[in-house]
């Protein structure tokens, strides 16, 4: 690990480690079949939400499974962006990789939240369980990347307002 990351950073690698293989593994279960896909335990929650509050047709709850897995692999697609520009952004510049993480973090805490007030509602007590975890694991990293500033700035202010002579309050000029 370079000793130069950020906590964040790290932090994102981390979920990034964890909802790649997961989520696309829940939308490859909703390819291979709608149904039976929606109603597995991952996504079991938005599931039984859909049959119970809104009334669709078979087609219409098939459209709303393949929209949860696009939306679950939109969310991967974002966090292995990230990780590749965090691998590049590790050989050059620091901070690179914020704007992928933090999408992935919006779109994933939207998708994470939804379906635990889903599972809160028709009371799937593991489901809820789990998409508690992943909201709070998703919303403290972004509050992370909101919180943590960025070392390779800071003390490059810190020279640049250390360069700057200090003058008392009555000087008006440096030779005074």
């Amino acid at each position: 690990m370079p000793k130069d990351w950020r906590i964040s950073t790290f932090n994102g690698v981390l979920l990034a480690c964890y909802f790649i293989p997961s989520w696309v593994i829940s939308a490859m279960k909703i390819w291979v079949s709608p149904i039976r896909g929606f109603y597995d335990r991952t996504n079991i929650a938005a599931a039984m939400y859909v049959s119970d509050f809104v009334t669709l047709s078979a087609m219409g709850t098939i459209r709303i499974a393949w929209l949860l897995a696009l939306s679950k692999v939109i969310v991967a697609a974002f966090f292995f962006v990230f990780l590749l520009l965090v691998i590049r952004a590790a050989i050059r510049n620091k901070g690179g990789a914020d704007e992928a993480l933090a999408f992935a973090l919006g779109v994933g805490s939207f998708i994470s939240m939804a379906s635990l007030i889903a599972a809160s509602k028709v009371g799937e007590l593991a489901a809820l369980r789990l998409h508690a975890s992943e909201s709070l694991l998703l919303i403290g990293a972004a509050i992370l990347l909101i919180v943590d500033t960025d070392q390779a700035t800071a003390p490059a202010t810190e020279k640049a307002a250390a360069a700057e002579p200090h003058h008392s309050y009555f000087s008006s000029s440096p030779n005074s």
